[in-house]
């Protein structure tokens, strides 16, 4: 295994450290696993103490700044700390085998830090009265959530949330090499798991200007963190992306681009 020198001779290796790390990592993604359901209740309006249109009362200006400073700081963070050149840098002071799940777990508290100060606008944009084709868009919504998952265990679910990384660390053996593959719904888009978030936030009942300005937001950052996604990916498997981009859409099977 790679040692990190900066935390001191042979202490990544140590069975301390191991076990420290699996620990850590474990944490890691129980919060990471309690923020997805908690933005889905947030989003949805389910069963959570505040969703995305309830809170404290705040002016439109006050809430427009706050909200995008709040969607700013995740989608900064969640961008930065993805890319390679951060993760040179970065992993010269956190060992690599939780630099993974400490990625996870910042991000997971900036939604954690969104969730808790978003400022609800609960002016309603449109609203759908007929309850048989409210439910029905309601469950088109949970369908996208239920897209995200599956698409997240298509790829690796455990290597995207960083308990493969220290699970290997723990029991000494390497973190297999990246490859790259196309399961199941990877045949048809390219970016299943985004196009799933894409459907949840859009597929609402009731939109509020709110909710509507989150939806608004993420999409905007989803189709910027594709493209940031996709140069790193040419990079690392160069024309074998390149063929599978020209091959299957993005986001929209039908389209040969989108």
């Amino acid at each position: 295994m790679t040692q990190i020198h900066t935390i001191g001779p042979d202490v990544s290796g140590s069975r301390i450290f191991k076990v420290f790390a699996f620990l850590y990592g474990m944490a890691s993604y129980l919060v990471f696993f309690g923020t997805i359901l908690y933005a889905i209740g947030f989003v949805m309006g389910l069963v959570v103490p505040k969703t995305i249109d309830t809170g404290t009362d705040s002016s439109v200006v006050e809430a427009i700044v706050i909200n995008l400073l709040l969607l700013t700081l995740f989608a900064v963070q969640h961008s930065v700390m993805a890319r390679q050149r951060f993760k040179a840098w970065w992993t010269q002071y956190v060992p690599k085998p939780i630099e993974r799940s400490t990625y996870v777990l910042l991000a997971s508290l900036c939604l954690l830090l969104l969730f808790w100060q978003w400022r609800p606008m609960p002016a309603i944009v449109w609203e759908i009265t007929d309850p048989h084709l409210a439910v029905t868009v309601a469950m088109i919504s949970l369908a996208g959530w239920v897209l995200v998952f599956v698409s997240t265990f298509m790829i690796n679910h455990f290597e995207l949330f960083g308990l493969s990384q220290v699970v290997h660390h723990l029991a000494d053996k390497p973190v297999p090499a990246a490859r790259f593959y196309t399961p199941l719904l990877y045949k048809f888009v390219r970016h299943p798991l985004y196009l799933g978030f894409i459907i949840a936030f859009w597929a609402a009942p009731v939109m509020t200007v709110g909710h509507l300005m989150f939806a608004a937001v993420t999409t905007i950052y989803i189709l910027l963190g594709i493209y940031l996604e996709e140069k790193d990916l040419i990079a690392a498997f160069g024309d074998q992306y390149r063929e599978y981009r020209l091959r299957v859409s993005m986001l929209i099977p039908w389209r040969p681009t989108w």
